[in-house]
């Protein structure tokens, strides 16, 4: 039908009159888009009577999935991946009608999308099928590798983001033990004095280090001024608590959120269990052949 590289470096695009979508219980099956496709024509129908027009879009075919768009302003109406796509037909007897089943995303509900187009239903029907046939091969030529980076990046993502928040959360802390310290001192000094009380030494005659101390200390014994105290680099290899930033490179598979996991999982279920492509005849009744 279309070159391989039409479909993964592009998309193949169709117009077609969108009927709608309604859920069913079961992910293939002939029965089931032929009630489908009925009660959604039966719907289009009493629309039409109330002088609604059946909508037109665009539809975009690639191996990312098929993309439903407003054929004027391009804004996507649904985005079906092609691995949970598990069933897809065409009408033999009406050149217009398509259709395919589609997990939802969201509610893992199976919906059932049909379509009006100018007698291309079969070859859309095959293009859905090529698709999804060259994207189950480049899955298994990459061994999921392409599934797999975007799930390491993902992980590590998630991670920085952790660390960000409890870095923000010790600098927090850390300042709020510096202010009650601050108080305490303030408290500690004589009513009335703007003298700072003399820093104690320990056993060595050595002033204790202090957080909040002023970096221009008193002098030394012999009257001469301590050399400056050098600035913290911006870029310290290391956190306020001595330890080495994280490494992605150390963390394990067993690191990754699970919720990319189960995506990972779900694509390779969705691509072993198929697309099922058929030619059948859903319209049982003449009339219910035009929309």
């Amino acid at each position: 039908m279309h070159t391989p590289e039409a479909l993964s470096k592009h998309y193949i695009p169709y117009n077609a009159k969108f009927l709608g979508s309604t859920e069913v219980e079961q992910p293939k099956g002939t029965e089931v888009v032929r009630d489908a496709v009925r009660k959604l024509k039966f719907a289009r129908h009493i629309k039409k009577s109330e002088g609604q027009k059946t909508p037109k879009v665009e539809l975009q075919i690639s191996i990312y999935g098929v993309k439903i768009l407003d054929p004027k302003t391009k804004e996507v109406q649904h985005n079906c991946q092609l691995h949970r796509i598990s069933f897809c037909a065409d009408d033999k007897t009406d050149k217009r009608i398509f259709t395919f089943i589609c997990k939802d995303s969201e509610s893992n509900k199976h919906l059932c999308y049909v379509f009006d187009s100018e007698k291309c239903a079969e070859e859309i029907t095959l293009t859905i099928g090529q698709a999804f046939d060259l994207a189950y091969r480049k899955f298994l030529e990459s061994g999921g590798k392409d599934v797999e980076t975007r799930k390491q990046i993902a992980g590590l993502q998630k991670r920085i983001q952790e660390l960000e928040t409890e870095n923000a959360e010790l600098k927090n802390k850390v300042q709020d033990l510096e202010n009650q310290l601050r108080i305490t001192q303030v408290h500690a000094s004589p009513a009335g004095s703007v003298t700072p009380k003399s820093p104690s030494t320990d056993i060595f005659d050595m002033v204790p280090f202090s957080p909040i101390s002023p970096q221009s200390s008193t002098p030394t014994r012999n009257g001469t001024q301590p050399p400056p105290v050098p600035s913290r680099s911006t870029e310290i290899k290391r956190d306020l608590f001595g330890a080495e930033p994280f490494d992605p490179f150390s963390c394990g598979a067993g690191d990754f959120p699970p919720d990319i996991q189960s995506k990972l999982d779900e694509m390779q279920e969705g691509f072993k269990m198929g697309l099922t492509l058929e030619g059948t005849v859903f319209c049982l009744d003449p009339l219910d052949s035009r929309c």
